[in-house]
């Protein structure tokens, strides 16, 4: 059993970098949105529900998942590197899969904006993800987070023993996730 955490700003290609690392590794991919989805569609305007009904299910999978026998998990989870309860609800998820003997792994992704505001656009992002199919709300979220949250890390921040920054702005999803498996021998 292992833990791959992959995170980084809106865009920057988590779950598609994480669905070609699922290919390629066998891990399961549980990215973030699956759990946030139906409660948009549910709760449109109400973060207060949908906010913790998403915690409450994954953490549900996150214990459940933890105790099965399968190789692993991919996880992925936009950080908001200044703000303490997201640092803390890594700590959390990091501690759960560490207690059952699985290592963690910490994947940052980094890609220029520009880069990301096209991505923000892509087939596979809006088959997946409903909420970003009004381009006009996706991009205008995009911009007031990114203004208001510092969603890379700044050098030396992570101290982990398993951790990767991969800028992936000119690297295909494949070529991410291959850098990915040579890096921690995936």
């Amino acid at each position: 059993m292992k833990l791959v955490i992959l995170t980084g700003p809106h865009a920057v290609g988590k779950m598609t970098v994480g669905q070609a690392l699922e290919r390629r590794t066998g891990l399961r991919l549980f990215h973030n949105h699956e759990s946030l989805e139906p409660l948009l569609h549910l709760f449109p305007d109400r973060p207060d529900i949908w906010g913790p009904l998403s915690n409450q299910f994954r953490w549900q999978v996150f214990d459940a998942f933890s105790q099965t026998d399968a190789a692993g998990l991919i996880f992925t989870y936009m950080w908001a590197f200044d703000v303490p309860e997201d640092r803390a609800y890594i700590g959390r998820l990091r501690a759960l899969f560490e207690g059952r003997g699985a290592p963690v792994y910490l994947v940052e992704l980094a890609a220029d904006r520009a880069v990301r505001l096209v991505r923000n656009r892509s087939e596979n992002r809006l088959l997946h993800k409903p909420s970003k199919r009004d381009l006009r709300q996706s991009e205008a979220l995009f911009c007031q987070l990114e203004g208001a949250h510092r969603l890379n890390s700044l050098p030396g921040e992570i101290d982990w023993p398993h951790y990767l920054r991969l800028d992936n702005t000119d690297l295909s999803p494949e070529e991410a996730a291959a850098r990915i498996c040579e890096t921690f021998a995936l």
